[in-house]
């Protein structure tokens, strides 16, 4: 079995911490370990390092290199320039179905956190056990929901199919992207949606041949590109053809057009969090709802519900009488904001572009 983690995004929703020359997944959030790290040592050992594969841009290949000298270079796919997630996947499935059209490949992210790893693990297994067995398949691994989350995309699981193990499997009744407030409390309410956490096992030639299929426009483009891997010319071609790759995501690409009889859904709850926004980042470490979340040299008084980062060794952030704020210090900015104003922290950094803050973006 493999595994493709994907490390490509920008996370400017956990600026100034995360930028566009370093993002988030490259960034010490929890611990001492980047979350790209992180991603990896939840793997091993049940993966070696060999069939760990990492896509993402080619400007972060340095960085990589760096936090994980123990997987290959030659493990890397990296994008020329940034064309969403539908052409990044063709990239990596049109490649690795060249090597091993009918072995299972788990697809990760790199932004994300994962408390119960035991049994994450053995839930991969279980997906690539069943895939091994039927390789024209997609076995999503969704999370029980913690709330009504309108920023989380859903799935809709139909009847229970078997039990082998730890975990059920489900059939696949389809996905809901990001469902307003009313639609988001009746699917927790109705016990019927699960969070869709972008996490599926599958294999290369399930998903190269539904591109074909779904996606010809990407399919016809990708196998130009992908003729010529493996010779000294590809990288050229790569640079050449795949700004001409349409901006699509893959769920609106491919995933959204599946045979749900091709599909299943494994549903349980492994501790998982997105660590896209410094209140989800909060969410995801606090063990009650008015806990402070603290890291660095940080003094409080009369301060409940918040996070407090501070990056700075020589400096001491004292609080007073706060409720409900996100602070984070840098070497060159201090964000302070109320906690329900995170969301504004995205627009506020693209105004910069062009000004005087440019090279803080």
């Amino acid at each position: 079995m493999k595994a493709v983690i994907f490390a490509g995004g920008t996370g400017t929703r956990l600026w100034p911490l995360s930028r566009k020359k370093s993002p988030k997944q490259f960034e010490r959030i929890i611990g001492d370990k980047s979350t790209l790290q992180l991603a990896v040592e939840r793997l091993r050992p049940d993966f070696s390092y060999d069939e760990i594969y990492i896509s993402t841009n080619a400007a972060y290949k340095d960085i990589i290199q760096k936090q994980l000298p123990e997987i290959p270079s030659s493990n890397y796919f990296l994008e020329p320039e940034k064309k969403d997630v539908g052409p990044a996947i063709a990239l990596v499935m049109g490649i690795l179905q060249q090597k091993f059209p009918n072995e299972p490949v788990i697809i990760l992210w790199s932004d994300h956190l994962v408390k119960e790893v035991t049994l994450f693990r053995k839930i991969i297994a279980l997906a690539g056990s069943r895939v091994k067995k039927n390789p024209d398949s997609i076995v999503f691994i969704a999370h029980k929901p913690r709330f009504a989350s309108e920023n989380l995309g859903y799935i809709h699981i139909g009847k229970r199919q078997e039990e082998k193990g730890v975990a059920p499997f489900y059939s696949f009744e389809g996905f809901k992207y990001r469902p307003d407030a009313e639609t988001a409390k009746e699917y927790f309410a109705s016990g019927a949606y699960a969070w869709n956490l972008g996490y599926f096992v599958t294999t290369p030639g399930f998903i190269w041949r539904a591109f074909e299929r779904f996606a010809p426009n990407i399919f016809i483009n990708t196998k130009k590109i992908i003729a010529r891997y493996g010779t000294p010319g590809f990288n050229e071609v790569l640079k050449k053809e795949y700004g001409k790759v349409e901006k699509i995501n893959f769920d609106n690409a491919i995933l959204e057009n599946l045979d749900k009889e091709t599909a299943s859904v494994i549903v349980e709850d492994i501790g998982w969090s997105d660590l896209g926004a410094w209140e989800a980042l909060k969410e995801a470490l606090e063990q009650y709802p008015d806990e402070n979340i603290i890291r660095g040299k940080v003094h409080l008084e009369g301060v409940t519900d918040s996070l407090i980062y501070n990056y700075e060794g020589e400096k001491l952030i004292v609080g007073i009488d706060l409720d409900e704020h996100i602070i984070v210090n840098t070497r060159d900015v201090l964000l302070i904001t109320k906690k329900t104003s995170v969301g504004k922290v995205k627009t506020v950094v693209e105004k910069f572009e062009g000004t005087e803050h440019k090279e803080l973006i």
